[in-house]
């Protein structure tokens, strides 16, 4: 049989890229994330995503030991997106699945809200052991069409 069946649903698209263990890949990361949404007619919120993916990235390069690379994977689905960030370093983020973490962010630091952001913002987020380290990710609904910018 040629094509998809009705009850067949196309396979999600997805993207994953190495990426240096630096400040560098951060804006490399939007950029991916930016681009991918941009491609879905139905997508998740392309700022947003963006948004936290920088969050995921730059905790990355700022709290994972060694210099190896990290990992960014982008997966669009129908129900919105999924993106991961892969590092070596195999303990879990502090506080990212916690209902409520102690203490508040100190509002003169610049440091200490990512987790907060990525909890507050996206429709579910965790981490996960893999065999180089860990993957932290989160998941972003699609954005009903009445509320997208025109």
């Amino acid at each position: 049989m040629n094509g998809l069946a009705l009850h067949d649903t196309p396979a999600p698209a997805s993207w994953r890229i190495a990426l240096p263990h630096t400040v560098a890949a951060v804006p490399v990361a939007r950029a991916l994330v930016r681009t991918a949404l941009a491609e879905v007619e139905h997508a998740a919120d392309s700022d947003t995503a963006e948004l936290l993916t920088a969050e995921l990235v730059a905790n990355a390069v700022e709290h994972a030991a060694g210099d190896g690379p990290i990992e960014l994977v982008v997966e669009l689905l129908p129900s919105g997106c999924r993106v991961e960030v892969h590092d070596p370093d195999p303990a879990p983020p502090a506080d990212l699945t916690l209902p409520h973490p102690v203490g508040h962010p100190d509002p003169w630091q610049e440091h200490g809200r990512g987790l907060l952001l990525i909890r507050a913002l996206s429709s579910s987020c965790g981490h996960r052991p893999t065999d180089s380290g860990k993957a932290v990710w989160f998941r972003l609904p699609v954005v009903p069409p009445q509320r997208r910018p025109a």
